[in-house]
């Protein structure tokens, strides 16, 4: 079930329209032609309310970073977030990641960041996992050559799953850290990451390279999975909550 729409949002997303790009089909294969002024392009699936969002485009202002948000709602915040830190280098598409490859052309993107996404626990949900074998095919097409991924889950069974599909996959793993902010906290955080590591909670994170090896949909169709069922819940504190339950809350 889908949350209710805010009454305010179609006029708070107008008065951010300068950083959303209503019909992003219409920029596949002209990307780099519509923003010359960036050297690279980073794409973040699932930006949620965007401080990870933000913080990375404030942190890498050479690069042009596209935020790709399903639920208007939790988007809506992000944008606002981006307006009012006044950053030139963000863009945000509402559209689900599945259709990653209807905006963007091969070889288009620099990097992708997924960040605690959806674990889909059942098996029969497994090809819905943002780390399928289907996905990943679809990431290897739009990435450039050496082109990364940048993953994170606090969730353990989800990341172990992961790991091997990036493996059978043929993805270079460069990075592979199981405790990423033991010794302190690293990199920009999510608002669950920074709650979890608040309460002591581990993260996951990898990142995996574009080789020459990787499969992309050229080579065929993703294998079916079986017995692909992931354990849920495995801690109280970190059941997942959805985009949709994120903007629900913030906007109570």
């Amino acid at each position: 079930m889908r949350m209710r729409k805010k009454t305010n949002l179609s006029s708070r997303m107008e008065q951010c329209s300068r950083v959303l790009i209503e019909a992003p089909e219409q920029m596949k294969g002209r990307w780099r032609e519509g923003f010359p002024e960036y050297s690279k392009i980073f794409v973040e699936l699932g930006c949620g309310k965007g401080t990870f969002t933000a913080g990375t485009a404030a942190e890498n202002p050479d690069v042009l970073l596209v935020a790709v948000e399903r639920v208007p709602d939790a988007m809506v915040m992000a944008m606002e977030k981006a307006c009012q830190m006044e950053l030139s280098n963000v863009r945000f598409i509402d559209m689900d990641a599945e259709k990653i490859e209807d905006v963007f052309e091969d070889g288009e993107i620099d990097r992708i960041y997924i960040n605690f996404p959806d674990p889909w626990p059942k098996s029969h949900d497994a090809k819905h996992r943002l780390t399928a074998p289907g996905f990943l095919r679809k990431y290897a097409d739009v990435l450039t050559a050496g082109g990364q991924i940048h993953y994170k889950t606090d969730n353990d069974p989800l990341f172990e799953w992961s790991e091997e599909k990036f493996r059978e996959e043929n993805w270079k793993i460069t990075e592979l850290d199981r405790d990423l902010h033991k010794n302190g906290p690293r990199g920009i955080m999510t608002d669950y990451e920074a709650k979890f590591h608040a309460q002591g909670i581990t993260i996951n994170r990898l990142v995996a390279s574009r080789t020459e090896e990787t499969k992309d949909r050229k080579a065929g169709p993703a294998p079916r999975m079986y017995q692909a069922g992931i354990e849920r819940p495995y801690r109280t504190s970190e059941l997942f909550r959805s985009a949709e339950a994120q903007a629900k809350e913030e906007n109570r």
